[in-house]
């Protein structure tokens, strides 16, 4: 197993565009971690850089303890595992498979070796003569990760690789990917901008915004305590209600708060009661089985809010009703989003 370490990496295009400031990140050995953010802030560029693919304005990156930032991609001991899975659609399974292998001058019997594995791990066994075209959208994304395992890399690198896959697919082969990391203990680096996947897949989640870190922990400790208003409102589905205290006043005692001062509360922290702090005409219900998800507004007309909650009882569109929340569910962001200490 081997770490990464990223040190004050700089990445600035022709024209002056700086797409990454300045950022350092250490990655453990045997750790998949999880860069996610919106488009563009800067997730998939840090991903090349490491690939190879991207050259570095400044700083340095090493990976096993090996300064990387003058090797070629192949010289880098990674493999890259891309969303449109870059097959070649000539050759079969066992063929992508191999075709690597086959080009850094492996011996016959252990290509045959390491590609056997990879389908019995990945289930791609009865396939490996198969074509790419007759396979699924999920089996070619196997067919991609298993050309990445046969390679025996220092790292994996994945590129927001389930893109291109329906939802119930996503969901299965996530799923997949996270059970095969496990078992292969390889160190990898997984960009996506789905927070769900996020969540679910990162032993560390790194959230991105413009180039910058936000916020660096294990998905529940960035869940519990965001750092930020912009973490806050990113990860979690539905995201966090953000309420000026001045719209809520009575939601923490906190009748006399700096007018700037914003409270957070997830969704699924609020409960309905008869009398509470929040009064909320309902505008929308969105029933999704075990939970409903009641949208609506607040008095002041304009500050809105979701409240998840349990079955199928819920209020009707028009009508107000009153959730209260624990004060130890709460959280308090100033006027630059920066989390508040309580």
């Amino acid at each position: 197993m081997s770490n990464i370490s990223i040190q004050s990496v700089r990445k600035v295009y022709p024209g002056g565009v700086e797409a990454i400031p300045g950022l350092s990140l250490e990655i453990e050995a045997g750790e998949l971690c999880v860069l996610v953010g919106p488009s563009g802030c800067g997730k998939s560029t840090l991903l090349r850089m490491v690939a190879g693919l991207e050259e570095l304005t400044e700083g340095e990156i090493h990976i096993a303890g090996r300064k990387v930032n003058n090797l070629e991609p192949a010289e880098r001991d990674i493999s890259m595992v891309f969303q449109n899975y870059a097959l070649y659609p000539h050759m079969s399974v066992r063929q992508n498979m191999s075709y690597g292998l086959k080009n850094r001058g492996q011996k016959k019997d252990e290509i045959t070796r390491r590609v056997a594995e990879a389908a019995r791990i990945l289930g791609l066994t009865d396939y490996l003569d198969r074509k790419p075209r007759q396979l699924s959208g999920g089996q070619r994304q196997r067919v991609a990760m298993g050309r990445a395992i046969v390679r025996e890399p220092a790292a994996f690198l994945f590129d927001e690789p389930l893109s291109n896959l329906d939802a119930k697919l996503r969901v299965k082969t996530r799923v997949e990917i996270r059970d095969l990391q496990q078992r292969l203990a390889t160190t990898a680096i997984y960009v996506t901008h789905d927070q769900q996947e996020a969540m679910t897949l990162a032993d560390r989640l790194v959230v991105m915004n413009a180039g910058h870190i936000e916020q660096v922990g294990t998905p529940m400790e960035i869940y519990a305590r965001p750092a930020s208003l912009f973490v806050a409102e990113f990860i979690g589905s539905p995201p966090m209600n953000v309420i000026p205290a001045a719209a809520a006043p009575d939601l923490a005692g906190i009748a006399n708060a700096d007018a700037d001062l914003r409270i957070g509360v997830r969704p699924e922290a609020l409960r309905l009661v008869e009398n509470g702090p929040l009064k909320l005409t309902v505008r929308v219900i969105e029933r999704l089985g075990s939970t409903s998800n009641i949208h609506g507004v607040l008095p002041d007309g304009k500050t809105e809010l979701i409240a998840s909650i349990p079955g199928d009882s819920v209020p009707a569109p028009g009508e107000t009703v009153a959730f209260e929340v624990d004060t130890m569910d709460l959280h308090f962001f100033d006027k630059q989003g920066k989390r508040v200490a309580t």
